[in-house]
């Protein structure tokens, strides 16, 4: 989770280094832009929870165009709670269905036994965010009902038993963002997700998105936490793993990021719940990074038109990667990418 696969896809690499116009590896699609939590830390408050779908015809008739392109996996996510879309289920069997990797993020509320038996077949991985280890903490941070942390056990605890029961490849995992008022319930969290069956617990840090309304952590600092690393190593077995991100939470005081311009942008893409298509999911809203609207026009359209190629342009020539985001989700393929096209001395001893 700290690296990149943008190795294992040496052809389409090849492909963008000799120039050519490539479609991406990797989507992320937010069927909702409503959610059900108001956790404090959001990154995407900014939007505002718009009471908005994702429409479902126009997203079907997007996802032959992205299988054909070459989009090997979408994860639905994004700036709501996927699952309070009407038409999840059949969205992602529709997307499994044309040979796409299909991933799902979601703070689990919705998980219910029978939803989980319709979408789990379909998922490679899915991913519950949880963020605290006792009711009363959970509520505080995701603003929501103390009863939520047991129901989100709870369908942890089914999806879980679904899975082994069916012998499914699903992976089952969860993930909390490490904040201080949190850290000292990371091993209590181990434990009960460990308990209810999940296969892996992400720990991973907060990172300031630049149009947040919110900003209390804007200046967080885990060096008083890193020692929970050793700690939560208890925790792990062969069929349990807590992942705690260290290796990302010191690069938030690095000097610098390592790479002159964002090279990333063709390999991916963020369709909003408005159908909107964005070039990187950080600056939605900055009409820059705007390449159209797939209940407008085709994604083909979309993909090959003018106003991508203003986007690819201005991020090549201007955009300074030291004013995005912290820890942005591109950030190590993009390390992997200008490292390809500024090589130093002595590359060919191999």
């Amino acid at each position: 989770m700290d690296s990149h696969k943008l190795l294992y896809h040496p052809r389409r690499v090849s492909d963008w280094l000799d120039g050519s116009s490539i479609y991406p590896l990797y989507m992320e699609i937010s069927p909702s832009g409503a959610c059900n939590h108001r956790c404090v830390f959001c990154a995407k408050d900014y939007i505002g929870y718009l009471p908005r779908f994702l429409e479902t015809a126009a997203l079907l008739a997007s996802l032959p165009e992205l299988s054909s392109g070459g989009v090997r996996s979408i994860m639905y996510g994004g700036e709501g709670e996927p699952l309070l879309h009407p038409d999840i289920s059949d969205i992602i069997r529709t997307t499994t269905a044309l040979g796409i990797d299909v991933a799902l993020s979601t703070n689990g509320v919705n998980l219910l036994p029978e939803l989980s038996e319709k979408i789990l077949p379909e998922l490679s991985w899915i991913r519950v965010s949880i963020n605290a280890g006792s009711p009363g903490r959970y509520a505080a941070i995701h603003s929501t009902r103390a009863d939520d942390f047991e129901t989100v056990l709870d369908n942890i605890r089914a999806a879980a038993v679904i899975i082994k029961a069916s012998g499914l490849r699903c992976t089952l995992g969860t993930q909390s963002l490490l904040l201080p008022e949190n850290a000292d319930d990371m091993e209590t969290l181990a434990e009960l997700v460990r308990n209810a069956g999940a296969d892996y617990l992400v720990i991973k840090p907060y990172s300031q998105h630049h149009s947040s309304t919110t900003r209390r952590y804007a200046d967080i600092d885990y060096s008083a936490m890193m020692a929970l690393d050793g700690r939560l190593a208890r925790f792990n077995s062969d069929t349990f793993r807590v992942i705690f991100r260290s290796g990302t939470m010191r690069k938030m005081s690095r000097p610098n990021r390592g790479y002159e311009r964002c090279l990333a942008l063709p390999f991916w893409s963020y369709i909003d719940s408005g159908g909107n298509v964005w070039g990187c999911s950080s600056f939605i809203g900055d009409d820059r990074f705007c390449y159209g609207n797939i209940q407008e026009e085709s994604f083909v359209a979309i993909w090959q038109g003018e106003r991508r190629r203003q986007s690819l342009c201005y991020v090549a020539e201007q955009l300074d990667p030291e004013q995005c985001r912290m820890n942005c989700r591109m950030d190590e393929v993009n390390h992997y990418l200008w490292e390809l096209t500024h090589p130093g001395p002595h590359v060919n001893f191999i």
